[in-house]
């Protein structure tokens, strides 16, 4: 052994966390294996296991989503919200820019890719109950998108940043460890996270966060390889499936092994980019007065109704329809939740509260819902017109091509932009993946900020080959099931990251405010408490 391959492994066995690393591990092994060992019964089970959650569960999914909605809400707005993650006088360790690409890329990465051109068409076939209009109608085309809006908008930035700030406060302002558990401290207090029962939950998480990344590694080769096959006629048995996947992984892990800033920050940027270039163009070369009036339709409608929509349930009629897609997006959300949490936490420190929470619930809808109404409006245009039937091509190939017939409609040299579109899938993939993988490679090492190399090579390696795993024997679709099946508990967790991060607020922002104005902190305009805060409000508004 070289003496660099000794020192990576002296910091790898030093600094990990034994328990949570190797007990994670083999779980997740486990669990795993036994999927893609006998996938169609193991599916079968969790599928039955979920749609059992989303009838008789289903009120609490979506009150709960509601209330992180209405709290993240508060702290953009609220007196809290001038918190700063870090020592006061601290400057934040990235440019805005760099802290919301790194953001968003982790966040919704590969789903927006996958989804943007497909789900408003979905919605436009199946006619949401709520939207009280015929499929395939003029009438269902704003609700379509509108819809689209709910599952892609704040909700699943309010389930994040809930659990990020929550993490985030601690680590930076009480020098808590920077892993799942530290939602707990609240109520058990920072020293007493080191406690042999709590490491449960990061235990728990491992599985979970493995078993998402590889679900997302497993999609993005699905489309990767959906994408050749339709625009050129390429084929690929599980050959080429596992050299795709070794390919994939090796540019994820090599992004994480480079760090945040090396890597992560640099591929994010990238993906920004063309991100908005393909946007550009496919809003000039599309629909642009059909666009334009269909976005301001959907938008209105998105936020006029937005607590009915959030709420609906649509038991009359079974919820299902309900079930297959808000509850089933809020749960997938919510098992996400604590991996992005933890990546927020560590790209935040000099930060305030409400910069945060703008730029995951605001900055993160301006970049989103374009992208939506354009990719997912020109589908319903093309589709509705009779020009191309994505519908009928999704049928037949997958969700994972609806891009492809698209741009080739819409714009000019379509092939290149299929190229193009492609190379998003895989950037947006990489830094999916290389921000969920250091996330790992910090909670199993206690807390490290800055987790050794190897550590976070080995996460992407086993990665990697648990994923490949699955796609040769046809696991996927189980493995997402349980994942999902986990977002029921991580709900749960979210309520009490508001219950204990309001506790320690209400407390605390006194001192708080003192370090950050002084002596003057008395004189400072807005209330100091939650409590304090809405009396105050409540007085102002009797006196007028």
């Amino acid at each position: 052994m070289s003496e660099e391959s000794r020192s990576l492994f002296d910091a790898f066995r030093g600094e990990t966390d034994s328990t949570v690393f190797g007990v994670g591990a083999l779980l997740t092994i486990f669990a795993i294996g036994a999927i893609a060992a006998r996938p169609d019964a193991t599916g079968k089970a969790l599928t039955a296991a979920n749609t059992f959650l989303w009838r008789e569960f289903g009120w609490l999914y979506l009150w709960a989503m509601f209330f992180a909605v209405v709290f993240c809400l508060w702290l953009l707005v609220g007196p809290w919200g001038k918190i700063k993650l870090g020592d006061p006088d601290e400057e934040p360790e990235f440019t805005f820019f760099q802290f919301f690409a790194m953001l968003f890329s982790a966040g919704l990465s590969t789903g927006l890719v996958f989804y943007g051109p497909a789900e408003a068409l979905f919605h436009y076939d199946s006619a949401p109950p709520f939207l009280s209009a015929s499929a395939e109608s003029g009438a269902i085309i704003p609700g379509a998108v509108q819809y689209t809006m709910l599952h892609w908008g704040i909700s699943p930035w309010a389930a994040y940043l809930t659990v990020g700030v929550t993490i985030a406060y601690y680590v930076h302002r009480r020098d808590a460890p920077i892993k799942p558990s530290t939602i707990f401290a609240p109520f058990i207090g920072v020293s007493n996270l080191d406690k042999d029962w709590v490491k449960f939950l990061d235990i728990g998480m491992v599985v979970v966060s493995v078993g998402g990344v590889a679900v997302s590694l497993g999609f993005v080769v699905t489309q990767f390889m959906s994408g050749l096959s339709y625009n050129w006629g390429l084929q690929f048995g599980d050959l080429g499936t596992l050299l795709i996947t070794v390919g994939l992984t090796v540019g994820f892990t090599v992004s994480a092994a480079l760090g945040v800033k090396k890597g992560i920050r640099r591929v994010s940027s990238f993906n920004m980019y063309l991100f908005t270039m393909l946007l550009v163009v496919a809003f000039i070369f599309g629909p642009t007065a059909f666009l334009l009036n269909l976005g301001s339709e959907a938008f209105g409608g998105y936020v006029a109704n937005f607590i009915e929509m959030s709420l609906f349930s649509n038991v009359e009629n079974g919820s299902e329809w309900v079930g297959a897609w808000t509850v089933f997006y809020w749960a997938w959300w919510f098992s996400f939740a604590p991996m992005i949490g933890i990546f927020i936490a560590r790209i935040c420190r000099g930060r305030t509260i409400r910069q945060i929470v703008f730029a995951g619930l605001v900055g993160t809808s301006v970049a989103s819902f374009p992208w939506f109404v354009i990719m997912g409006g020109s589908s319903l245009w093309v589709q509705s017109n009779g020009q191309v039937d994505i519908l009928g091509i999704v049928s037949e190939y997958g969700i994972e091509v609806a891009g492809f017939p698209l741009f080739e409609q819409i714009m000019p040299f379509g092939q290149v932009f299929s190229a193009l579109y492609l190379l998003l899938v895989l950037t947006f993939l990489i830094t999916t993946v290389d921000s969920t993988t250091l996330s790992l490679a910090m909670f199993t090492t206690g807390g490290n900020s800055n987790p050794p190399t190897a550590n976070r090579i080995a996460w992407g390696v086993l990665v990697g080959l648990l994923t490949s795993l699955l796609l040769i024997t046809g696991g996927l679709a189980a493995l997402k099931d349980l994942v999902v099946l986990v977002g029921l508990p991580i709900a749960i967790v979210v309520g009490f990251c508001i219950v204990g991060l309001t506790m320690e607020l209400e407390q605390r922002y006194p001192v708080l405010l003192t370090e950050r104005y002084g002596s003057d902190a008395e004189e400072e305009p807005e209330s100091v408490s939650l409590v304090g805060y809405l009396s105050t409000r409540r007085a102002e508004s009797s006196s007028d």
